[in-house]
């Protein structure tokens, strides 16, 4: 199952139009699929998938991040052109996350230990079998499929 693991960091020298064509893909969204999810113009995706936009304003920036469920350093690496820094980790707030979306902005600050919200201390591997975070996309662990969030305790 590990295999089948899709990494959404982006690969070393890969360009923004790939970095996005390339996460697109893997979802097997459109264009206007993703423009959509991004609350961006279908002519913006394609402008950037076309190699025509190599900087991307705040807002887009922000969508697509959002909608492609990665941290805003990646895409700002990649349109930097330099690599990821390893210390940043997808991280999540056990308590506020809501499994299946993308995690705050504010839980993957390199700097961020505890969450803004409640003080609760961010999760970055997962709880049983301690591999790393790559992805909230989905609810479970790839590795060994424990749920991300424990189950609330009444």
């Amino acid at each position: 199952m590990a295999s089948e693991l899709v990494t959404c960091a982006p690969h070393p020298q890969e360009s923004l139009c790939d970095y996005v064509r390339r996460l697109r893909q893997q979802r097997n969204w459109t264009q206007v699929q993703l423009s959509e999810a991004a609350g961006v113009h279908r002519q913006t995706i394609g402008k950037i998938e076309s190699g025509d936009s190599h900087r991307l304003n705040r807002r887009v920036r922000k969508g697509l991040a959002l909608a492609l469920c990665i941290p805003l350093e990646y895409l700002e690496a990649v349109c930097d052109g330099t690599d990821v820094p390893s210390v940043i980790r997808l991280k999540f707030c056990p308590k506020c996350w809501v499994p299946g979306t993308v995690p705050e902005s504010m839980w993957t600050d390199p700097r961020s230990h505890y969450c803004f919200g409640c003080g609760t201390e961010l999760t970055s591997r997962c709880r049983q079998c301690k591999e790393p975070i790559l992805s909230l996309q989905f609810r479970f662990c790839p590795y060994c499929g424990t749920s991300y969030k424990p189950a609330a305790v009444e």
